[in-house]
C-alpha cells in the first residue's frame, strides 16, 4: 500500500492512481522508475541512478528522504491500483479531487505539480489543459508536468527544475 506525504511540503506532486507494481511496493512510480531518475537528474533527490534502480534502497529513500530531507509531498488522485488509466471508472476522481483540494488548503504547499495531463485534468475537470503553469488554488502555484514515460528526459528535467525552483527547493547539483 502506498504512504503518501503532503505536510510541510514544498512542492507537491499529484499523480494519477498506481500501477500494482508500486502499490504493493509502497513507493509512487516504482514499477518503472524514470520519475525517481528525472527527480535525481533535475537535482531535487541527491541520490545516485543504481540507488533508485533497487527496489529496496529506492523504499528506503522513499521513507527516509523523500519528504523529511527534501522536503517533497505525494499523493495520487486515486489511490486504486490499475495496470493502466484505461481501467479507470467515470467520476471515480471525485472523492480524490475534494481530498487533494482539503490537502492543498491545508497544508498550502508553494507548489503542487501534477504528473500528466490526465491527473489534471481528473482533477480540474477540465478537457482541455495545456501544460506548465495552471491558475492557482488557494496559496499554492499549480504545474503541470508532462508524464514521464513519454518524450525527451530533457523536457521533464527543466519542467521538474521550474517548478522546485517556484517552490523555493534548492537543487542538489
Amino acid at each position: 500500500m502506498l504512504r503518501y506525504w503532503y505536510k510541510n511540503a514544498k512542492l507537491l506532486f499529484v499523480g494519477i492512481n498506481p500501477h500494482f507494481g508500486s502499490f504493493n511496493r509502497g513507493v509512487p512510480f516504482s514499477n518503472n522508475k524514470l520519475f525517481w531518475y528525472l527527480l535525481a537528474r533535475a537535482g531535487l533527490i541527491a541520490e545516485p541512478e543504481a540507488e533508485l534502480k533497487n527496489d529496496k534502497r529506492l523504499q528506503e529513500i522513499y521513507a527516509q528522504k523523500f519528504h523529511k530531507v527534501y522536503q517533497l509531498g505525494f499523493v495520487n488522485v486515486i489511490d486504486r491500483p490499475t495496470r493502466d488509466i484505461s481501467a479507470l471508472k467515470k467520476g471515480e476522481e471525485i472523492k480524490g479531487r475534494k481530498k487533494i483540494q482539503k490537502i492543498i488548503k491545508q497544508t498550502k504547499p508553494p507548489v503542487v505539480c501534477f504528473i500528466g495531463k490526465i491527473a489534471y485534468q481528473k482533477f480540474s475537470g477540465k478537457e482541455k489543459v495545456s501544460f506548465g503553469w495552471q491558475k492557482r488554488l488557494g496559496e499554492s502555484k499549480i504545474f503541470l508536468m508532462h508524464f514521464p514515460l513519454r518524450g525527451k528526459a530533457s523536457v521533464r528535467v527543466e519542467e521538474l527544475k521550474e517548478a522546485a525552483k517556484a517552490a523555493q527547493i534548492d537543487l542538489k547539483k
